[in-house]
């Protein structure tokens, strides 16, 4: 598994041109960061990252699960679902709408991230990514991995949402070592965010470019499942 800059480039592009969600998932990439840092966002708009998880599978997710994690988090006290995303906004500096937005996509899909990302987005060491975790994973139906889903859409020039197929294509390119966890810990996601920004860091590429690279390239990947 090669992942230098063209095959990532080539295989983003890939992504946008084949993947049934990917212009809703654009949009969402484009407002998320400014809706949720505001006040005028409504239970739906949290549902739908959740929700987003489990069906960007195309049915391939196991249906009770899904329906299970998708109703416990339904069932949460919007006010609880206000305060983690609140506190998930301050930890990671998110809601710059310039900042926390990925790079715009030229027609060839090879703009760059180093050169369009906001100067004054904030610094990696200046977003903590413990804090979000523990807050958004207080809420019912949210893991840690539905937690950097939170992550990859309220800063989605800097993070990746980490699942089976994300990690696995890492782990083939020799960038992540282990199998996927059952069950991601917050230790597991520290592990995963730094082999992507390791990968983001030498290909010039952001997160958003990085996670269609990903999510593209795992039908080369042997052992599939969801």
């Amino acid at each position: 598994m090669d992942l230098s800059e063209s095959t990532v480039r080539d295989r983003a592009r890939a992504y946008a041109e084949t993947e049934p969600l990917y212009d809703v998932e654009r949009q969402h990439v484009e407002t998320v960061p400014k809706t949720f840092a505001g006040d005028e966002y409504g239970r739906r708009d949290a549902q739908w990252i959740v929700r987003w998880y489990f069906r960007r599978y195309l049915g391939e997710y196991p249906d009770r699960e899904r329906r299970e994690r998708e109703d416990a988090f339904r069932d949460n006290d919007f006010g609880d679902v206000i305060d983690a995303l609140d506190a998930a906004v301050d930890a990671l500096g998110a809601g710059d709408p310039d900042g926390d937005a990925p790079a715009d996509e030229d027609p060839d899909g090879d703009a760059r991230a180093d050169e369009c990302r906001d100067k004054d987005a904030p610094a990696d060491g200046e977003r903590d990514i413990d804090a979000a975790l523990s807050a958004l994973t207080a809420l019912d139906g949210v893991d840690v991995a539905v937690a950097s889903a939170f992550c990859q859409f309220l800063a989605p020039s800097r993070f990746v949402a980490i699942d089976r197929r994300t990690w696995a294509v890492l782990a083939a390119a020799g960038e992540l070592d282990g199998d996927y966890p059952d069950s991601p810990a917050a230790a597991d996601y520290r592990r995963f965010d730094d082999a992507c920004r390791a990968v983001m860091n030498r290909t010039g590429v952001d997160a958003w470019t990085l996670y269609r690279a990903l999510w593209r390239s795992f039908e080369e990947v042997s052992g599939g499942g969801p």
